[in-house]
């Protein structure tokens, strides 16, 4: 009798110890669990007794129009919403760097916010970066909750030339870019500056901007490089969570545990030290309040899986079962309920026998069915086999890269696009296939090529141009949009660029009239960049190959396209040059190339000297109709330049006393890609400087030795002022960083 009396006494002093843990942890039951329109569940409270702790405080303040307002801690950053799910929305400012007309810098800003008990999400979260020559940073301390505090910088570029050169809702790096958010982020401090003044783009750039935004809340519009200087703020997302320890430490301690809720379950946060709580399947509400977590009502709510003929929902505690309806029982599977037999055994076996019948007819449809997606799927195979699709995995492979087309089309929809690649939908024939137009469902234009496989070598061929394709992303390079290995002969699917190729401009005596020379140097130019970045900034570098005019196509706006990536090479970053079959047309070819078999960037600089020949002459790379000395245009052209004789090969239509000089400047230039040697020749890169630079010169003949030296100086020196600001021991990056952002810049890509 007396140890059930001291075992009684102890059951009691337990239950008394709960209650009190129960009462201490409730909030005030008169605490305002509003704020404006902000609902403010507990942990969060707006006075002391309605919150956990004081990292949960919210601050409810009246604006001058009597509003109230809320505030996360005392008052400095405004509260959007509050989730038990462990976030919370928050507003925060943009950091800026502004310019006036004249390109001197008239204000800038910098923002961020320093928090210890919340984290950044880095799930939810993008650094952003908006303008034209811009770069920005962003710094803080990272904390995961098991080391020491560490520091953190990044920072991202942005650059554009002109309004239309942006595309809305791409941050790629053209007037607008973005980075990630590391994970354990607990403060931050953004800041901005400008390569160069605003001077060229303050029409719709003056000035540039870093802010740190939840990711879904913001979509970049190039309107957004004015207007963002009348906005403040963006919102932002923050992941909380209770204390430091995980849940199994937690729940040592029933003082202090904060899933209170009688059906509430613990789960570590995911971004930081600490862990949250929620409620318990089938069940909720506010799992940090003792009466917090509700049953859910599964019948009332629809949300149950009965069948409403045959059965009865039944609600239970976090959960719900099925019973059967009146006239029906449980079948033999004791799972689900059939109607009561009352029928005579005649009935019971006509039954039977219309089941078996049924049953044979579904499967025999169901086994042909099978059979034929079988041999299906067996003939897509085999064509994704005879296609090269193997071959393209191995190479993508060797290349560490994967297919990024926008989209794998089916047989049909490119059947449906070309109305059955009919004869009047052709739009080109080269040695690896045919190119037709078609018009996709939502009426975009588009350009498939169909290749022509007929041995291993032409396979070779177009998987080599599927892997080349992958690794470039240039706006002077046609754009991959998707393929098709499915069919039994493979197709490509490109952007549709509708005014022909360079080779009918040139050599079309009606089209060639309207081709003047700023247009030839602009078309020159951009063929140059674009070979440039084949060679040197791509991961891998690209030989072409094949450049020719045919091979260039333009736009509306006469912007070139470089294409047909069918011969081109991949070159291993510890080789300079592959000895690979010549492949070429003949006129473009590579002397050293055609005798040696070493195939080098060289190669396609030899080639894009015979383009700027045809540019600057009008005439054909090999024409037959000439003497025979003169058959070969890059003979002709550099004897002809050899004999002071310059002039007199011109196309009459670009030839005028004010551009006689840049005339020379281009078919000297021209000269020197087409040397014999290799050696001897420029870099690609070289010649799309010495082409850029004439083209800034052609726009502002006034300016050429003032620019030149005004954008030197520039690079040499990182103007002072365009930020200003002290982060301690955590801006190494700011440190490093302008350096590396001088590089040469490949159009922000």
């Amino acid at each position: 009798m007396a140890f059930r009396g001291m075992l009684w006494q102890q059951k009691l002093l337990f239950g008394a110890f709960i209650l009190a843990a129960t009462a201490t942890s409730q909030p005030d039951p008169n605490c305002n669990k509003t704020c404006g329109n902000l609902s403010i569940p507990y942990p969060f409270g707006t006075t002391e007794g309605c919150y956990l702790d004081s990292s949960f405080l919210i601050t409810c303040n009246y604006t001058s129009a009597g509003t109230p307002t809320p505030f996360l801690r005392k008052g400095d950053l405004p509260v959007l919403n509050i989730s038990l799910d462990g976030e919370l929305r928050i507003l925060s400012s943009i950091a800026r760097d502004c310019y006036n007309e004249s390109g001197f810098f008239v204000n800038g800003t910098y923002s961020g916010f320093s928090l210890s008990k919340f984290r950044v999400s880095y799930t939810r979260n993008k650094f952003t970066a908006i303008g034209c020559a811009t770069y920005a940073y962003i710094s803080g301390e990272v904390d995961d909750g098991n080391s020491e505090v560490k520091n953190y910088t990044a920072g991202c570029t942005s650059v554009c030339d002109t309004f239309d050169s942006m595309d809305n809702g791409s941050c790629s790096g053209i007037g607008c870019c973005q980075t990630s958010i590391p994970e354990g982020l607990i403060d931050f401090t953004t800041a901005v500056g400008s390569f160069k003044n605003h001077s060229k783009v303050y029409r719709f750039n003056p000035c540039d901007f870093g802010f740190v935004v939840e990711e879904k809340a913001y979509n970049f519009s190039r309107f957004d490089l004015k207007s963002l200087q009348f906005r403040e703020t963006f919102p932002v997302v923050l992941d909380w969570a209770v204390g430091n320890d995980t849940c199994p430490d937690a729940q040592k301690n029933l003082t202090s545990y904060a899933c209170k809720a009688a059906h509430s379950e613990c789960y570590n946060s995911t971004n930081g030290p600490g862990y949250r709580c929620k409620c318990s399947s089938g069940f909720l509400g506010n799992p940090y309040l003792p009466d917090g977590c509700f049953d859910i009502d599964e019948c009332s709510n629809k949300l149950d899986n009965c069948d409403n003929k045959s059965q009865i929902c039944n609600n239970s505690p976090g959960g719900f079962y099925c019973s059967c309806s009146e006239g029906y029982e449980v079948d033999g599977s004791g799972t689900s309920c059939r109607a009561k037999v009352n029928q005579s055994k005649v009935i019971s076996i006509a039954l039977g026998i219309s089941i078996g019948l049924l049953a044979l007819v579904v499967g025999g449809s169901w086994i042909s069915w099978v059979l034929k997606r079988r041999k299906l799927l067996k003939l897509k195979e085999r064509f994704f086999k005879q296609n090269g699709g193997l071959m393209l995995q191995q190479k993508l492979l060797s290349h560490r890269g994967s297919v990024k087309t926008d989209k794998i089309f089916s047989a049909k929809e490119l059947e449906n696009a070309t109305n059955n690649y009919d004869k009047s939908r052709v739009i080109g024939q080269g040695g690896y296939g045919t190119v037709y137009k078609g018009v996709l469902p939502d009426n975009k234009v588009v350009a498939i090529k169909k290749s022509k496989i007929s041995d291993q070598r032409q396979i070779e061929q177009f998987i080599n141009e599927v892997v080349v394709l992958t690794q470039i992303n240039h706006r002077n390079v046609v754009k991959l949009l998707g393929c098709c290995l499915e069919t039994e002969v493979p197709l490509l699917v490109y952007e549709f660029i509708t005014n022909g190729t360079l080779s009918d401009h040139i050599h079309n005596k009606s089209l060639s009239s309207s081709l003047s020379w700023e247009i030839r140097l602009k078309i020159a130019a951009e063929t140059a960049g674009a070979l440039a970045y084949l060679h040197f900034s791509t991961s891998m570098p690209i030989i072409h190959r094949d450049v020719k005019t045919t091979n260039i196509l333009l736009d509306d706006n006469y912007m070139a396209k470089v294409s047909d990536f069918g011969a081109s090479r991949l070159v291993p970053l510890d080789q300079t040059q592959l000895t690979t079959l010549v492949q070429g047309t003949f006129g473009y070819l590579d002397p050293e190339y055609f005798h040696t078999s070493q195939l080098t960037e060289k190669s396609d600089v030899y080639s894009f000297g015979v383009v700027v020949a045809e540019l600057l002459t009008g005439n054909e790379a090999l024409s037959f109709n000439r003497p025979e000395s003169d058959r070969n245009l890059a003979m002709y052209f550099v004897s002809a330049i050899k004999e002071d004789r310059l002039l007199e090969i011109l196309d009459n239509h670009i030839v005028n006393e004010s551009n006689i000089e840049e005339l020379k400047e281009v078919a000297n230039l021209a000269k020197r890609c087409l040397r014999v040697r290799g050696e001897d020749r420029p870099s690609m890169k070289e010649v799309a400087m010495e082409l850029e630079g004439l083209t800034v010169m052609g726009k502002h003949p006034w300016g050429k030795a003032a620019i030149y030296t005004e954008e030197t100086e520039y690079l040499l020196d990182v103007p002072a002022h365009s930020f200003n600001i002290d982060v301690g021991t955590s801006t190494t990056g700011y440190d490093s960083m302008p350096n590396q952002l001088l590089e040469p810049l490949d159009d922000g890509r």
